[in-house]
C-alpha cells in the first residue's frame, strides 16, 4: 500500500475525531446554557407564587445546601454565596424575615431549611462551630477570642452564642456574622438528591420542624 494513501488515510481520521470532539463540546455547551436558562425561568416562576408555608415572625430557620453544581444559572449562584453556601451540605443560622423568604424561594431546589431546636442549635456550635478571624477558619473553643469579639454585646462564652441564637437574640446578625458557614457530614440516608419539594417526597424546600431529623444524621 503506497505510503502517501496510509498518511492521507491517517489524517481524514484525525480529521474526523477532532471534529467529533468538536461537535461533542459545542452540544455540551448549548445543552449546559439550555440548562441555566431553565434554571432562571424556574426561579423567576417560584418568586410569583405565594408561601404560606413560612411564618415571618422573627423563627430561626437553618439552611443547608444539598444540591447545585453546573447546571445553575449564574444569578441562581449569587443568591447561594449571597447566603454564604457556596458548597454542598454547608448550612447557616438565619432569621425567617421577607428578604430570607424572597431568597429561599429562588434557590429552593438546591436548599434545605426548617426550625432547629434547643439541642440541635447546641450541637451544630459545639461539633462543627468555627469562627472567623484575619480571615482564617479557627476553631470554636476560646472563650477569650469570643469575648475580644462579642464582649461589646455581652457574649463572652460559647453557651452564650448558643443562646443568642436559640432565642434570636438582639445580636443575632453580628453573632451569626462571627461564625464561619457550618460544613456538615454527607448523610448515610435521608437525601435522594432530588430537586423535588420535601412534601411532595423530595429533599429541596422547607421540612419545618423535620430538619431536626436531618441534621441529627448529619452532625
Amino acid at each position: 500500500m503506497p505510503e502517501d494513501f496510509i498518511k492521507q488515510y491517517r489524517t481524514r481520521g484525525i480529521d474526523m475525531i477532532i471534529r467529533s470532539l468538536k461537535w461533542r463540546s459545542l452540544k455540551c455547551y448549548f445543552l449546559g446554557v439550555k440548562t441555566e436558562e431553565l434554571d432562571l425561568i424556574k426561579m423567576k416562576q417560584r418568586v410569583k407564587r405565594k408561601r404560606t408555608d413560612i411564618a415571618v415572625n422573627s423563627k430561626l430557620l437553618f439552611v443547608l445546601r444539598i444540591n447545585g453544581k453546573k447546571e445553575m444559572h449564574p444569578r441562581t449562584k449569587k443568591l447561594l454565596y449571597n447566603l454564604r453556601l457556596r458548597s454542598i451540605f454547608s448550612g447557616v443560622f438565619v432569621i425567617a424575615n421577607e428578604w430570607i423568604i424572597e431568597k429561599l424561594k429562588k434557590v429552593e431546589p438546591y436548599v434545605t431549611y426548617g426550625y432547629p431546636n434547643l439541642k440541635n442549635v447546641r450541637e451544630l456550635i459545639y461539633k462543627k462551630g468555627f469562627l472567623k478571624k484575619d480571615k482564617q477558619r479557627v476553631p470554636l473553643t476560646d472563650n477569650n477570642i469570643i469575648e475580644q469579639a462579642l464582649g461589646q454585646y455581652d457574649i463572652i462564652c460559647i453557651e452564650d452564642i448558643v443562646h443568642e441564637i436559640a432565642t434570636v437574640g438582639p445580636h443575632f446578625k453580628e453573632v451569626t456574622s462571627f461564625l464561619w458557614p457550618f460544613s456538615l457530614n454527607k448523610p448515610e440516608d435521608g437525601l435522594q438528591g432530588t430537586k423535588t419539594v420535601y412534601k411532595q417526597g423530595g429533599d429541596a424546600g422547607n421540612r419545618e420542624d423535620h430538619i431536626n431529623e436531618l441534621l441529627s444524621k448529619m452532625n
